[in-house]
């Protein structure tokens, strides 16, 4: 018997005629989840703040983590979008640079709060997953295989285990909140993480590039 999903938290939005109701509730929502985590937030605190009824909240969003998921979808939910002609390695520094401006934002926290609350109820973390990294890893693993494809990364590179050895540090960083997540850091990583994968043509290129600078042998 296949195992069933759970179903996704509900991140009901109000109707047209709410929309002011809706936004106050948005701004209330992200002001206190700046100044306190996620599980010493209360409905009631977000109801005040926005200036409506608790009723208001619980009639659009079933609880508080759909609430913040909701919240964190309509703000936080986009897709960067790369140039065709960028690089596969160009690319992965656009969205490793990315990443780490939002880390070190409202975003990175959120995340973080919504981790730690999945940890006692994995249907958040299911739908932070499906909704949230699945599709923006799909994007990552996508400008990695065009590496490969056109030869600028070796064909044995594995797509997967590549954006893992990079984006899984950074992840470890922001939930350990120490050390502080960096630009300079995605860089090293990146760095590392192409050592030994970077195919002929690439190399061939680099190598004509540096030839004939100062220190380069002629």
């Amino acid at each position: 018997m296949s195992k069933s999903r759970p179903k996704p938290l509900p991140m009901g939005r109000p109707r047209s005629d709410a929309a002011v109701s809706h936004t106050a509730i948005m701004d209330a929502l992200s002001g206190l989840l700046e100044e306190k985590p996620a599980r010493d937030l209360t409905m009631d605190a977000v109801a005040k703040r926005a200036g409506v009824g608790k009723p208001t909240l619980y009639k659009w969003w079933p609880s508080k983590a759909a609430l913040i998921m909701a919240m964190f979808h309509e703000r936080f939910n986009v897709i960067l979008e790369i140039p065709g002609a960028t690089t596969a390695e160009e690319a992965l520094r656009i969205r490793v640079k990315h990443l780490v401006v939002q880390c070190n934002g409202l975003f990175g926290k959120v995340v973080a709060d919504l981790i730690a609350e999945g940890q006692g109820d994995p249907s958040i973390l299911e739908e932070l997953y499906e909704s949230h990294i699945r599709p923006r890893r799909a994007s990552t693993v996508a400008d990695i295989e065009r590496g490969v494809a056109s030869g600028e990364f070796v064909a044995e590179t594995d797509p997967e285990l590549l954006l893992d050895a990079i984006v899984a540090p950074l992840y470890l960083r922001l939930l350990l909140r120490h050390p502080a997540v960096t630009e300079e850091y995605g860089d090293q990583l990146i760095d590392k993480a192409l050592l030994g994968i970077r195919g002929s043509r690439l190399k061939a290129g680099r190598r004509k590039r540096n030839f004939g600078q100062p220190g380069s042998a002629t």
